[in-house]
């Protein structure tokens, strides 16, 4: 399969902006003091482990578009030398 240009580098933001917001927001769910990540004796609610899931899920799937892109960009590099 080929992929065009734009398409590489879509995916390729994609997955560079998946590691910014979802590390980020494990960051911020780290941190919550709303009471909602976190029970009154510290110990991690139902909350907490659903968004970790989803957010380390989000993380990898973000990882691996992001190096399908890398890989398309590579590509279309090498054909153009």
């Amino acid at each position: 399969m080929r992929l065009s240009r734009s398409a590489s580098w879509f995916l390729l933001a994609f997955g560079v902006w998946s590691w910014i917001i979802w590390i980020t927001f494990v960051k911020n769910l780290w941190a919550d003091g709303s009471g909602l990540a976190f029970d009154d004796a510290g110990d991690p609610t139902a909350y907490f482990w659903v968004h970790l899931t989803l957010a380390i899920t989000s993380f990898l799937l973000g990882t691996g578009v992001g190096l399908l892109g890398l890989r398309g960009v590579r590509a279309l590099r090498r054909e153009s030398r």
